[in-house]
């Protein structure tokens, strides 16, 4: 029960995260947005991991896993925070969350290919309705842009209209990036343990850090993040503290839960996310038919991949026949 309860936690902050993160691209950039979620994200990862005991894991992995956990890094916190923080920009986070959805197929591919999982009836599914999910969404593209307009003559002080074109093709990238990454950490440390996970996201966290820090050398870029305004800042500044506590919220959940639970109530992220959009970013976001229905299919697609066969069968009683097929797998 504990182990649900953080799960739901952590999809909470999650969705949290994300707003303040919309809120902060209203009226800053990419590049300060990235540069304060990693300038906090990895000091505050540094102090959970002095806190729970597992700063000397960090010293104690072998050179092939620090590889992989710092390429994990600039996949994950890098390139694909950079493109979501780009998209959500370009055509808010609702918008982008179906696309995103697609990094659990490329999740699973990965899997597939290099961790030795199977494909079952079940998972192919859940596809199916992920990839069905951008296309129902973007069925009401031209409703959302006529409210936007409509919204912006009322409201003087932000002007937002949805760019289609950057907002997909960084949503896809978005999705890469977070669907690759955990293969590569997941290959680095084995079966999930929280201190080890800790340890293991510090180095991502690090190995991103220092990404970002080679482009600050760059002046014209420097004095872009040093203009950073106090709305965005601070609102930059709670996104990155809220990521930092669902990650641990997480792993804690990890520990106490089997990944069969935990991975499903991770998609409810989504959910959490339209309701705090509803209260904070209400002019800003897409709360359309489609949209929502959208998001619907892909999230529960996204379960469904999420979920194993073995936990199926043990919840729920089929007939023989169905029980055959659900049990199929490839390869």
């Amino acid at each position: 029960m504990l182990g649900t309860i953080l799960a739901f936690a952590s999809a909470a902050f999650f969705g949290l995260n994300s707003v303040s993160m919309r809120r902060g691209v209203l009226t800053g950039t990419v590049l300060q947005g990235i540069t304060i979620s990693l300038g906090l994200g990895l000091p505050l990862f540094l102090l959970i991991s002095v806190l729970i005991g597992s700063f000397d894991q960090i010293w104690k992995f072998s050179t092939q896993n620090y590889f992989l956990l710092a390429l994990a890094g600039v996949i994950h916190f890098a390139f694909g925070r950079y493109c979501n923080i780009r998209a959500t920009q370009a055509m808010g986070g609702l918008l982008v969350r179906p696309l995103q959805q697609m990094s659990v197929i490329l999740s699973l591919i990965l899997a597939l290919i290099f961790l030795g999982e199977t494909l079952t009836p079940i998972r192919f599914a859940g596809i199916c309705l992920v990839l069905l999910g951008p296309i129902i969404m973007l069925r009401g593209r031209k409703t959302f842009a006529d409210e936007m307009k409509n919204k912006n003559k009322e409201i003087s002080r932000v002007k937002f209209i949805p760019n289609y074109k950057e907002g997909i093709f960084f949503g896809i990238c978005s999705a890469f990036g977070f669907g690759a990454s955990p293969v590569f950490v997941r290959a680095a440390i084995g079966d999930l343990d929280f201190k080890l996970g800790v340890a293991g996201v510090t180095i991502s966290y690090a190995a991103a850090a220092i990404i970002i820090i080679l482009i600050l050398f760059n002046p014209k870029r420097r004095h872009e993040v040093m203009k950073t305004s106090k709305t965005s800042a601070r609102w930059y500044s709670l996104s990155a503290i809220l990521i930092g506590i669902s990650q641990m919220l997480r792993y804690a959940a990890l520990t106490i839960a089997p990944v069969s639970i935990v991975s499903p109530i991770q998609q409810t992220t989504v959910v959490f996310q339209v309701i705090f959009s509803w209260f904070i970013n209400r002019n800003h976001e897409a709360f359309g038919k489609w949209v929502l229905l959208g998001i619907s299919s892909s999230v529960i697609g996204a379960i469904s991949i999420s979920l194993s066969t073995k936990f199926i069968m043990s919840q729920f009683t089929f007939p023989l026949f169905l029980m055959e097929i659900v049990s199929m797998q490839w390869p």
